[in-house]
Parts: C-alpha cells; sequence; structure tokens
C-alpha cells in the first residue's frame, strides 16, 4: 500500500525508479507469504534454476579457445532472446507485473514508466539466469584485454535488451492477452511447451550427435546477425582485432534496443489513451443476420451445411474445442517430425489421422447443457444421420488435407516419395475407422466435459472417468480392428513383392474409410433418437 501510495506523490525519474522496485520485492514477497506450498515451490524452483544457469555458464566456460565456442555462445543467444519473447504470452495471467494496464489511473508519464519498468523487471530470477549464462558465453569468446572489455558491456546489453523485449511484447499484446483470445491462449499453453520441449530435446539430441555443433556452425554466419546475438558476436571480433566491426556490433545491438523501447513506449501511450474495447458500445449486427463470412456458401444445404459450419466455428471459438484440435494437429505434425529427424519409418504419419480421427469421439459432451437445442430439432433418422453425417464431415474437412500434407512432408524428409499412396491409403483407412466408431461412441458413451478444462487435465466431469476411457479406449481398438483390412492388404502386397500395385492401397484405403464413415453414421443415427434423453442428461452434468 506504501508503495502505491509513492507512485501517486509527484517524484522525479529517481524516486519513480526506486519505487517500481520496491514494490516489485514487495510483489514477490507477499506472493510468497500466501502459502508454505508456494514459498517451498518458488525456493525449489530458484535453486534449480540457478543451478541450471550455473551449469551453463560452466559448460560455457570450458569451451573457451574451442573453435565451436562462437557458434555455441551465438545459438545460446538467440535461445535467451527467443525465450524472453514468448514467456509473457505464457506468464501474463499468473504475473500481475506484466499487466501495465493497472497503472493507467496514475499520474504517471510513459517515458519515466519505462525506465522504471525496466529497471524494476531486473529484479528476478530470469534475469539472473540470463546475466549468468550470458557472462559465461562471453567468457568463452574473450581472449585478450580489448576482448574482456567489450563483454563488460555486452553482457549487460544483453540482458537489457531481452528484458525490454519481453516487457514490449506484454506492453503489445495487453489487450489480446486478457481478451477471450489471450484466455484460449492459455488453454493452449501446455501444448506449446510440451512441443517446445520435444523440439528443444531434438535440438539438443541434433547437437550432441557426432558434427553436431559443426551443424551448427554452418548457421552462424546468419544467426551473429539475430539480436543480441551480434552483442556477444563482438567479443570475438575485438579478440581477433577487428576493433571496427565490434563497435558496429555493439551499435547494432544498442539500435535494436533503442527500437524496441520506442515501441514499447508507444503501447504504453496506446495502453494509457486508449479506450478497453469492453467499455464500448457492441457493433450493429450485420445485414446477413450473423453469417458475416463466406463459409455457408462453400457447404452442402440443409441440416449437413449448417452442422459443418457451427462445428468449424466451435473449433475455432470454443476453447476446449480449440484445445482438443491444436493438440492433435500438433502432435500429428511432431510425432512424424521426430520420426524423419531420427530416420524412423514413414507409417508414423499415420498419428495424423488417428489423432484427428478421435475428434468424433464424445462429439456432444462439448454441446453441454446446450445439446438440448439439438435434441429439440431431431425428429426423425434423417435428422440424426444429418447432424452426424455433418460432425463427420466437418472433422473430414481438416483432417483430409492435413493428413496428406503430414504425410508427403513426412515421406519427402525421409526420402520416402515412393511410400506415399501406400501411407496415405493406410491414414484414410484408419481416419474412416475412428470417424465410425467415434459416431457410435458418442451416441452410447455420451459424457459431460468440465468447463475449465485444461490441457493435461481431466476431461470428463467427476464421476464419467469410466465412460471417457471405454468411450476412447474401447472405441480406438474396435477402430484398430476395422482398418485391419487396410493393414493386410499393404502386408499382403510387400510379401508377395509387388511393389508396382502398392498405389492400390491408396484408392481401396480411400473408399474403405469412407464406406466405414458412411456406415457408422448410418448405424448411430437410429441410436441417437433414441437416446436423446440419457445423452442430454449425460452431456449436462458437472
Amino acid at each position: 500500500m506504501t508503495a502505491l501510495t509513492d507512485l501517486a506523490e509527484p517524484t522525479g525519474p529517481t524516486g519513480l525508479t526506486w519505487t517500481f522496485v520496491r514494490l516489485k520485492l514487495a510483489i514477490i514477497r507477499n506472493g510468497l507469504r500466501q502459502s508454505t506450498g508456494r514459498t517451498v515451490g518458488w525456493i525449489l524452483g530458484t535453486f534449480f534454476t540457478l543451478l541450471y544457469a550455473l551449469a551453463l555458464c560452466a559448460g560455457m566456460i570450458a569451451l573457451h579457445g574451442d573453435k565451436h565456442a562462437p557458434s555455441a555462445a551465438i545459438g545460446l543467444a538467440v535461445f535467451l532472446a527467443i525465450g524472453w519473447a514468448v514467456m509473457p504470452l505464457f506468464l501474463f495471467g499468473g504475473d500481475d507485473a506484466l499487466d501495465p494496464t493497472r497503472l493507467a489511473m496514475l499520474p504517471l508519464r510513459p517515458r519515466p514508466l519505462v525506465t522504471a519498468l525496466l529497471v524494476s523487471s531486473l529484479f528476478g530470477v530470469g534475469p539472473v539466469f540470463t546475466l549468468l549464462v550470458s557472462a559465461g558465453a562471453a567468457t568463452a569468446l574473450a581472449r585478450n584485454a580489448a576482448s574482456a572489455a567489450v563483454a563488460v558491456v555486452a553482457v549487460p546489453l544483453v540482458l537489457v535488451l531481452c528484458v525490454a523485449l519481453s516487457r514490449a511484447v506484454a506492453a503489445a499484446n495487453t489487450r489480446l492477452l486478457t481478451s477471450r483470445k489471450g484466455r484460449d491462449l492459455a488453454v493452449l499453453s501446455g501444448l506449446f511447451v510440451a512441443v517446445g520441449v520435444q523440439l528443444v530435446n531434438l535440438g539438443v539430441s541434433s547437437l550432441t550427435s557426432s558434427g553436431g555443433l559443426d551443424r551448427l556452425a554452418s548457421v552462424t554466419d546468419v544467426l551473429r546477425w539475430v539480436p543480441p546475438a551480434p552483442a556477444l558476436d563482438a567479443v570475438r571480433s575485438a579478440a581477433q582485432g577487428s576493433y571496427g566491426l565490434a563497435g558496429v556490433q555493439l551499435a547494432y545491438v544498442a539500435a535494436v534496443l533503442g527500437a524496441i523501447l520506442v515501441w514499447w513506449h508507444r503501447s504504453l501511450r496506446r495502453l494509457m489513451i486508449t479506450a478497453d474495447s469492453s467499455t464500448l458500445q457492441a457493433a450493429p449486427a450485420t445485414a446477413g443476420g450473423g453469417r458475416s463470412t463466406g463459409l455457408h456458401r462453400l457447404l452442402p444445404d440443409g441440416r449437413t451445411g449448417t452442422v459443418m459450419e457451427r462445428q468449424l466455428r466451435y473449433a475455432w471459438r470454443d476453447p476446449r474445442s480449440k484445445a482438443a484440435w491444436a493438440t492433435a494437429l500438433a502432435v500429428g505434425l511432431l510425432l512424424p517430425v521426430v520420426s524423419a529427424v531420427q530416420h524412423g519409418s514413414v507409417y508414423t504419419s499415420c498419428w495424423a489421422a488417428g489423432l484427428l480421427g478421435l475428434q468424433m469421439y464424445n462429439q456432444f459432451g462439448i454441446d453441454g447443457s446446450a445439446f438440448w437445442t439439438v435434441a429439440a430439432t431431431i425428429a426423425s433418422r434423417e435428422d440424426a444421420r444429418a447432424e452426424l453425417r455433418g460432425r463427420a464431415l466437418a472433422i473430414g474437412c481438416v483432417a483430409v488435407p492435413y493428413v496428406v500434407l503430414v504425410t508427403v512432408g513426412a515421406a519427402l524428409l525421409l526420402r520416402r516419395a515412393d511410400a506415399v499412396p501406400e501411407t496415405l491409403g493406410l491414414s484414410f483407412g484408419l481416419l474412416g475407422a475412428f470417424v465410425a466408431t467415434g459416431a457410435y461412441a458418442s451416441v452410447r458413451f455420451a459424457y459431460s466435459m468440465p468447463q475449465e478444462t485444461r490441457l493435461g487435465g481431466g476431461n470428463a466431469a467427476p464421476g464419467q472417468g469410466g465412460l471417457a476411457t471405454l468411450s476412447l479406449f474401447g472405441g480406438g481398438v474396435v477402430g484398430l480392428l476395422l482398418a485391419l483390412p487396410v493393414v493386410v492388404l499393404l502386408v499382403a502386397l510387400h510379401v508377395a513383392e509387388r511393389q508396382d500395385l502398392l498405389w492400390l492401397v491408396l484408392p481401396a484405403g480411400a473408399l474403405y474409410g469412407a464406406a466405414l464413415a458412411a456406415a457408422g453414421v448410418w448405424f448411430a443415427a437410429p441410436r441417437l433418437v433414441r437416446r436423446l434423453p440419457e445423452i442430454l442428461g449425460a452431456v449436462s452434468k458437472g
């Protein structure tokens, strides 16, 4: 409270900066006082973070004089900048210090506010981590007194640029991160982190393998001009006697830092004087009665097209649907990429078809209690078929082109372009089998999805975990069994060494998958009509 009172007093720039530093330390201290568990978690997190920073610092110092030291230092600098740039997107909702709009009602001008926020942001575990790693990288490159002097300038420059970049990104995206789209981003944050960890794992595996650092050196000429890497590369330039180049590199990073500060200043000024959209009157409805896009023109007429449009809009707008789709799309792409990097099998691209086919399961759970609006319009088997057909086609609109893209891309990465027809045929057969079993599972084993579904958390209401397990795993096993004819055809052609006929797997798999999906919709439709009350009761729980 004292710090907030000081903000409203007419203090100079130095006094304002010191007040923000005290405010930042007070926020950290008060946060740790909330619970013992939070304090222990912060202490352990800080300990392991600093331990990791010291390990990286020691590793870079161990590379002193090695020919790969410049490549490792430049790559590390670029990695630090990327981490600081994306960090606000994940921590914004949980770190009140990142939201500048909380200061909008105080008599503060943007310019001194930038200075105060920048200095206060230097206090924390993240800046200490960056300082240690940057110092280790600079030490690995320094060889004489001139390079050591450049390092004294370069290390703080890297730290300030990273911190300023993080705050500028947070300020520029404040409106987004406090809106519904920002909450959607929070839902997907776990997925981004999981994919990022896998990509980092691939990068580490590639670098630690034979000739890994040589491959990194091949891209150093480009990365050395990506800020803040030039600041550390200036240490190498000074060590080699290129003092003019070192000065240019430091000046370049300083100019980039200035541009970031200007961007940050303009973002803060815009936040201080622009009205929040939540306080503005809603725009009048369009003349099209809510159909402001031409999506419906590309879809079939009747109930099927309407259902497709609704499902596609759900996938784009609803956080739970978006999380499920994003997980399937990302993992379906990540697994073939990992396989390609590790020289695995082209058939791993079938994961994309399987994961997207699983989106057909529990179709009514995402509707929740609003399923009554769907149930009220289903009066016959034809209505039920149109409803299920529209949901299946909505999945197919995304799955079919995506499966083609992933399969062709994986085959090209593995230099197995000849395997595209057989892999595509197998993928289409698997996709159709999962759509078919998903249609039945949605009707027979419907369950409710909690409103606050998060990646990695439970996806069923309390007491319905057994239904969810039976629906997904039981239906998945049946789907795999239904796809066996395509597998048998593929294996038979390979055993008979009839590679000239492997292209037949593509039309056979596509036709078989389409037939399975149509049969699944036809089989589940009459049961949907009979089970409407039970489905409504199941998806309305929780």
